[in-house]
Formats: C-alpha cells, structure tokens, sequence
C-alpha cells in the first residue's frame, strides 16, 4: 500500500530567519495522523538566511542526519567538531548520552538549504559521536547509493538504528528497484524533480508512505533528487 504526502500539507513554519517544512509533527506543528513513519521521526526542509543559525542547543538518543542542498551548514557541537557541511555530504549526529550544537549559516548573501532528519534509535545510552561523507554525484546518479546504515557498509555513515537510507538521482529513462522486506516500511522522499514511485506521480517536496510492499521501483523521473528509507515496522 502507498499512501501519498503532499508537499503543500507539510507543516509550515516562518521565523524570517528559518523557513521550514515539517513532514512529521514538530515543535509547533502539531498533527495526529503524521507523527512519523516507522522509526523515522523527522525530515524537516529547512532554510535558513545569511548570517543566522541555530544556537547552542542539545539533543539526546537520536540519530540525526544532515544532508544539505545548497548554501553551506557551519555546525559546532560539545564533542570538539567544527565542520562546514557543503552539498553533497551526509552528516551523521549520535546524540546518545547527550550533545550540545549549533548550526549556522556564514556564506553572504546565500541561502543554506537542507533537510534535517531524526531516526528513533535502537541503541540507547551510548556516547555521543560525529561522522561525515561526501557523495559524489555520479555515484547518486541512475541509481540508489546506500549512505547511512547500522553495518555502513558501502562507505555509508554509521546509524544506530534499524534503518537504511538511499540518496539517487533520476532523469529520463534512469530507473531503479529496491527490494524491501513487506513485513517493514519505506519512505520515499522527493527532494525535487519529479518522480514515479510504484507507479505513482510524486512531485517535489512530495513522499510517498509505504508498507506491505515488497519493493519500491523509481521511474520516469524529471531531475529527481530523492531519499529512500527502508524502516522499522
């Protein structure tokens, strides 16, 4: 079964400095039907204006992942990282037994551009640690790469947490399958383009829930970026 989410029912939020999409309930936003998908608890799209950022805030037993689209995202943590994250890269956070961090945006006159993502995870109480990649664009390109995962295998960030995430690109006749476990979830997440998912129209910013499936084909794509998640039940 797939169960489209429209990109315009996302929640909404507008501070000046930070504009954000909320595909699952969070801080203000707040809708019964969409409090996450399987163990994926957060995809927020986030920009946030030159020269502002988050400030100093903490988090504990979370796996968050940071996988920017344009601009570049300053982040500062308590466990000594200082890190420019650029296009590209994936960002992996195991907040575990707590971390404090911030998040900014220095680059003059541009936009930063990102999707912040919160995996529930299965190991809880462990120290905190900090991973980063770079994903170049030809390995997303015609097909899924794997880049987080509990083994990171294939040169994926490691997560802890019962779930895979796919990055891959898609245009013209580009297409690809991933076989999924029907007993678990997937979410499919159209950063932009367009997209077939079983046979489904997703447009950007669009994603699409689904369970009791055994695969998840991608086709017909018009300058996709998407992100695939294979979940917990």
């Amino acid at each position: 079964m797939l169960t489209i989410r429209p990109s315009n029912e996302r929640g909404l939020a507008d501070h000046g400095w930070l504009k954000s999409r909320h595909s699952f309930s969070f801080a203000d936003y707040y809708d019964p039907r969409h409090m996450g998908w399987g163990n994926l608890r957060v995809i927020n799209e986030d920009r946030i204006a030159p020269g502002t950022g988050f400030g100093t805030h903490g988090h504990r037993d979370m796996e968050i992942i940071s996988y920017v689209l344009s601009g570049n995202l300053a982040h500062k943590d308590s466990m000594g990282n200082v890190k420019g994250i650029p296009p590209g890269d994936v960002q992996r956070m195991s907040a575990g037994t707590g971390v404090r961090h911030s998040e900014f945006n220095h680059a003059e006159g541009e936009t930063t551009h990102f999707l912040q993502i919160w995996i529930e995870p299965n190991e809880t109480g462990i120290a905190p640690s900090y991973e980063q990649i770079t994903v170049p664009e030809d390995h997303k390109r015609g097909h899924l790469r794997l880049v987080a995962s509990p083994a990171a295998e294939q040169g994926a960030v490691k997560i802890h947490a019962d779930a895979r995430l796919y990055a891959g690109l898609f245009d013209g006749d580009e297409h690809a399958e991933l076989k999924i476990d029907p007993r678990r979830k997937a979410y499919v997440h159209l950063i932009r383009g367009a997209l077939k998912v079983n046979g489904t129209q997703l447009n950007e910013g669009d994603a699409a829930m689904i369970k009791d499936e055994a695969d998840v084909r991608l086709s017909d794509g018009k300058d996709a970026e998407v992100l695939v998640f294979d979940l917990e039940p």
